[in-house]
């Protein structure tokens, strides 16, 4: 059989005949110089995404009786030299070393985009009772002082793609750092929404922040401050707790989206309040920042970890959280929203029994394959556990 090749065809095969030997010459005449050891998208990933950042606390400010604020500035001795920028209503999870113990939790930043730009980043915090690293810092902790923090994160942030223009926030305890934080990036311009306020406390004097928001609301329309006392009736203040109805009352006609932050029993109660508003359930976000679980009296249990190259014994307790447990031994385990969000200190359940949070995000995988988030979870017997640390 006779087999015609064309012009370009007989062209083709000589180019492959010919193409081990042209790389060859291309490699040799090629600049003898090393491949760039960073990039900057990689630059800029470390940038926004830090693996940790170093910080010191310049200013301690007293916000009310229970509760301070804490000015972060970068640690540049120990390489922190700019703060990852965030968007408003974020979080940072911040550690430090207390007794032998790994003390770490989760604070909203009360300061602006801005001003992170700026080298600054403001926590504020409530001293709760019992508590580890809020007593440390409200007792103990003082200018020069040093911390170490995660990139900032959390879901109650805007959007412009999900949310609609006109946000109503529900805030109660420590649930208001974030709301400080979009008010003040509303006022400076880098946020655009309506903010309408809807802020829980027992009295006016457990009001954080209301100076502010007060001089923020005269300063721009777009932010509104309603103030709600549980335990005090006083001209110019809602009184009783944050319902549905209330909602109604502030939110107006237009469309609107819903952030709610504050404590476990806040959250439960809204739970079952915001479904009289009828809307989608993509316009509600929530946020706890604590959870509460009656496990009755507290009993002792053995948790046999795998941990890196080693397998350790850690004493837990069934009132407290197995991350709690990890962190008394001194344990550096991941973690970072401390309430079942983020999936940051997930870990595998090779046997025994817990309490999870009803709020705990689990993939069905998780599930199938025995995966958990120690953060929301309590032992109800001795567990076997592998866990996973940078």
């Amino acid at each position: 059989m006779n087999v015609k090749v064309g012009l370009i065809g007989v062209f083709d095969m000589l180019k492959f005949k010919n193409l081990r030997k042209n790389r060859a010459e291309m490699i040799a005449s090629a600049e003898a110089k090393p491949l760039p050891g960073t990039y900057r998208v990689n630059e800029l990933a470390k940038r926004l995404h830090p693996t940790a950042q170093h910080l010191k606390i310049a200013e301690i400010i007293d916000e009310t009786h229970d509760a301070k604020s804490f000015v972060l500035v970068p640690d540049k001795e120990k390489g922190t030299t700019a703060l990852a920028p965030f968007k408003a209503g974020s979080y940072i999870n911040v550690r430090t070393m207390l007794a032998g113990s790994v003390a770490r939790r989760t604070y909203s930043l009360s300061s602006s985009p801005k001003e992170a730009l700026e080298g600054k980043y403001r926590i504020t915090v409530k001293l709760k009772e019992g508590g580890f690293l809020s007593a440390w810092l409200h007792n103990e902790a003082k200018v020069g002082d040093t911390l170490t923090a995660t990139d900032p994160g959390g879901h109650i942030t805007y959007s412009r793609i999900r949310d609609c223009r006109r946000v109503v926030a529900l805030a109660g305890g420590s649930g208001i750092t974030p709301f400080m934080s979009m008010a003040k990036a509303i006022e400076e311009g880098s946020e655009d929404f309506e903010l309408i306020l809807l802020y829980g406390a027992r009295t006016e004097a457990d009001l954080v922040f209301k100076a502010d928001f007060d001089a923020i609301a005269k300063a721009t329309s777009k932010v509104k401050p309603v103030y709600v006392l549980s335990d005090e009736e006083k001209a110019g203040y809602e009184h009783g707790f944050i319902t549905a109805e209330l909602v109604k009352k502030y939110a107006g006609t237009e469309p609107y989206s819903i952030y709610v932050v504050g404590p476990g029993a806040m959250c439960d109660f809204l739970d079952r309040e915001l479904p009289k508003l009828g809307l989608a359930q993509k316009f509600i976000r929530m946020e706890r920042t604590e959870d509460v679980y009656d496990a009755g009296a507290p009993k002792n249990y053995t948790l046999t970890v795998h941990y890196r190259d080693e397998v350790l014994t850690v004493p837990a307790r069934s009132d407290e959280t197995v991350l709690t447990a990890f962190e008394r031994a001194g344990l550096a385990v991941n973690n970072k929203c401390r309430v079942g969000y983020c999936g940051f200190c997930r870990s595998r359940l090779i046997k025994g029994e817990y309490h999870a949070s009803r709020y705990e995000r689990l993939r069905i995988a998780d599930t199938q394959y025995h995966y958990f988030h120690p953060c929301c979870s309590y032992p109800m017997s001795d567990m076997e556990i592998e866990v996973y640390s940078k």
